[in-house]
Parts: C-alpha cells; sequence; structure tokens
C-alpha cells in the first residue's frame, strides 16, 4: 500500500513526469559541476596564438569569374602507351572579382583527372598567379554558394516544417556545433593544445549547450547528459588503449601528411583521438536521449512498473536501436572509403594486408571503439532514467465513484484495514506487461 504522503507522486496527466525536488536536486548536482569544469577547461585551452595564413603579395589568388565563350578543338595525338588528352581548346572568361573585375580573359579548358567540365555560362572559381607583371588565369572548380545557400535553406525549412519550435532549436543546437568546432576545437589544435583534451572539453560544451537547448531543461534530459559524459569517457580512454596497442601514428593520407609538413607541432595521433571523441558524439546523444526518453515513456504508461520492469524493456528497446546504429557506421565508412576499396581491389591487394594497413586499420579502430561507447551508453543511461522514474511514479490509490470514505470503509477487514493488495490501484493488463515480463518469464 503506498503511503498517503507519496499521493502528490502520481504521474502528472499529458504524459509528462512529475518533478521530484530529489529530482531537481540531481539536475543540479550533475549540471552545475559539469558546467564549470567545461567552461574553465575552455579557458584553460582557450587558442591564443593559432598560426593564421599569410597572403602572399606575388602568390596565387583566387577570383571569380562566368564563362562566355568555349573554343574546343581537337587534342593532339599522344604516344601508344600514354593517356589520351581530353579536352582541349580555350575559354572567354569575364571576371566578375577581383582587381581585373568586368575585364575578359582567355585561358585554356580544364583537363586531366578530376577537371571540372564547363559550359558557357557557368560562375566559376579561377587561380591568378602573378609572373613578372603579367597574371595567367587557370580554372579551378565551379562556383557552388547559390546552390548551397538554396539547399541549406530547403534543409531548414524542412525541419523547421515538421519540427515546429524543436526544429527551431535543433538549428540552433547546429550553429552552437559548428561555432564551438571553427572557433575553439580546430584553432586549439593548431595552437598546440592537446587534441584530446580540446576535444573532450569541446564534445562536452557541444553537448551541454545542444541538448538542454533542444530538450530543454528536466531531468530526462539531465539524465541523457550523464550517460553521455559517462560514455565519452568511456570512448576517449579505449581510443587511448586502441591506438597505442595498434601502433597507430594518425598520419595515413595526403591530407595527415601534408598537415605534418606544414603545422609540425601538431600531436597528430592525438589528432585521430579527437576526431574518434568527436564523432562519436552525434550518435551517444542521439542513444542517450532516445534510451532516457523511452524510460520516461514506459513509466508514464506504466505507473506500477519498477526499476527492474523499467530498465528492462528499455534496455530490450536499447538493443534494437544498437543493432541499427552499428550498421549505420560501417555503412557510413564503408561510403566514404569507396573509392579506396576499389583502389584496392584494383590492385589485387590481399585482404590481410588491406586490413591492417594504416589507413583502414584506423578506420576499424574508430568503428570498433565508437561501437564499445555507443554499447556502454545503453546500460549507463537506462539505469540512471529508471532510477529516476522508479522513485517519480508511484500507482494511485483506488477511489469509488459516490463512494469516498464510506466506499472505501466498505471494503476494510476487521480493524479498518484494507486486504493486502486493495490499497493499491492495479494497471489494466495491456501488451506492455507481456513485453517488459518476457525476459523474467519461467525457462528464461
Amino acid at each position: 500500500m503506498s503511503p498517503a504522503g507519496h499521493d502528490h507522486h502520481h504521474h502528472a496527466p499529458g504524459g509528462k513526469l512529475p518533478v521530484l525536488p530529489g529530482a531537481r536536486r540531481l539536475t543540479l548536482l550533475l549540471l552545475v559541476p559539469a558546467v564549470l569544469i567545461t567552461i574553465v577547461g575552455m579557458m584553460l585551452l582557450w587558442p591564443r596564438d593559432a598560426p593564421r595564413a599569410a597572403a602572399g603579395e606575388d602568390g596565387p589568388s583566387r577570383v571569380f569569374g562566368q564563362i562566355t565563350s568555349m573554343a574546343p578543338v581537337e587534342c593532339p595525338p599522344v604516344p601508344e602507351d600514354d593517356i589520351p588528352l581530353e579536352n582541349c581548346g580555350t575559354l572567354t572568361v569575364r571576371l566578375t572579382s577581383g582587381d581585373a573585375e568586368g575585364t575578359e580573359i582567355t585561358t585554356d579548358l580544364p583537363n586531366g583527372p578530376g577537371a571540372p567540365r564547363v559550359e558557357t555560362g557557368d560562375d566559376v572559381v579561377l587561380l591568378a598567379l602573378n609572373n613578372e607583371g603579367s597574371t595567367s588565369y587557370s580554372v579551378m572548380d565551379h562556383q557552388r554558394s547559390r546552390q548551397l545557400w538554396l539547399l541549406g535553406a530547403a534543409f531548414a525549412l524542412a525541419i523547421v516544417a515538421f519540427g515546429r519550435w524543436r526544429g527551431v532549436t535543433a538549428l540552433a543546437g547546429l550553429a552552437v556545433t559548428f561555432g564551438i568546432l571553427l572557433w575553439f576545437i580546430v584553432p586549439a589544435i593548431l595552437d598546440g593544445r592537446s587534441p584530446v583534451a580540446v576535444a573532450v572539453v569541446g564534445a562536452a560544451a557541444i553537448m551541454l549547450v545542444v541538448l538542454y537547448l533542444t530538450h530543454g531543461f528536466s531531468p530526462t534530459t539531465t539524465v541523457a547528459v550523464a550517460g553521455t559524459l559517462a560514455s565519452l569517457a568511456i570512448t576517449a580512454v579505449l581510443a587511448a588503449v586502441a591506438t597505442a596497442v595498434v601502433h597507430l601514428t594518425g598520419v595515413a593520407d595526403e591530407t595527415s601528411n601534408f598537415l605534418t609538413i606544414t603545422q609540425g607541432e601538431v600531436n597528430m595521433q592525438g589528432l585521430l583521438l579527437a576526431g574518434i571523441v568527436i564523432g562519436s558524439l552525434g550518435v551517444l546523444d542521439d542513444v542517450t536521449v532516445t534510451q532516457s526518453a523511452t524510460v520516461t515513456e514506459l513509466a508514464v504508461a506504466n505507473p506500477a512498473y519498477g526499476f527492474r520492469r523499467l530498465y528492462g524493456a528499455a534496455t530490450r528497446i536499447g538493443r534494437a536501436h544498437i543493432a541499427s546504429v552499428i550498421n549505420t557506421i560501417v555503412l557510413a565508412y564503408a561510403g566514404a572509403s569507396l573509392p579506396l576499396m576499389l583502389l584496392f581491389a584494383a590492385g589485387n591487394t590481399p585482404v590481410g594486408e588491406l586490413l591492417t594497413s594504416q589507413l583502414i586499420a584506423q578506420e576499424l579502430v574508430r568503428s570498433a571503439v565508437g561501437t564499445i561507447g555507443l554499447v556502454a551508453a545503453v546500460p549507463i543511461t537506462t539505469a540512471l532514467a529508471a532510477y529516476l522514474a522508479a522513485r517519480s511514479v508511484r500507482p494511485a490509490p483506488a477511489t469509488v465513484a459516490g463512494g469516498g470514505l464510506a466506499g472505501r470503509a466498505g471494503r476494510e477487514g476487521p480493524g479498518g484495514a484494507a486486504p493486502a493488495g486493495e490499497g493499491e490501484r492495479r494497471p489494466p493488463e495491456d501488451p506492455w506487461a507481456a513485453f517488459v515480463d518476457r525476459d523474467t518469464a519461467p525457462g528464461r
């Protein structure tokens, strides 16, 4: 029987859990230290002398232009063993930016592997090279700003149209994420700070702002924050151990090689660890928010469920979620690595050599460590959410319409005590009961 003093814990209408004083205290105990530690960490790691690109007076610069005419010609023959030439000829471009804006220049059609395919009327980006008082131009790429702005507008419109106010807050969270990445994480790493420390602090800042901005200040969000922080710590430790055991240097492709040459003070192995931590955050907050919200909804739908039932039901949902997320991670990395996979396949590289190469091993470690962090996030977040929900929701006492206390007294036995089990309202049988009790059924 529930004591009379616990009647105020009944779940409120509208599908929301009541907020206990203990829940508010838990929110403050977790939120305040996390915010303070994150702020102090950002102050200590804030970039103060990040290198800036120096614009050389005689170096190449980028200008914009529009193609007004093309004059293609037949390409000259090449030796039999060489690759035949393509896209020979010239084109006329009217410059739309730079010191020579408005003038028309003539340059060769872009050719070679990866060269852009251009047509009359295309807006292009040109490389202007000053050479002994004269300037030569070559088409480098297409202009894409207008198309990307239109795509971004469609992206934002779709999110706001479906998510409404929640969509607006999600876009604001996305802006915060880009801001922290561009103005803190990247400059701090270039300034020589520890990439792992910068990544952990930056990820914590992103997570704290985005989760509360998107989902509001509530015990459900706080549980997701706690689960994400714990899982991020586990991921960072596992990433450090894995990269050391597998002997990864973080230098595996042309980009990392170039960065090593131009920014020698950057710790490339630490940069790899930072990438694993930041990459894991995007999926971690999805899993933790889902688990926390799932427990809340289960508790609201079934007020009589205690910690064990809530944890068991939400964990089974988490298993299904993790199974689909793992496939998503593998497919994402496979899609990004298709050119590399084709190159290895064309060269008849043995599978063992392919998987143990620096570049592929790096992605395997990234996938494995990130997945282990996700798996750890499910039980951690689910246990915290189930504990909080089990304390917040209690079954309501049974009432008899029109009977009041007299109706209750009619059911009381000798001495005024109600028979065992009749002082509480029993939840009606529903499909959730079979689902929740599935793992505890005899024979399992």
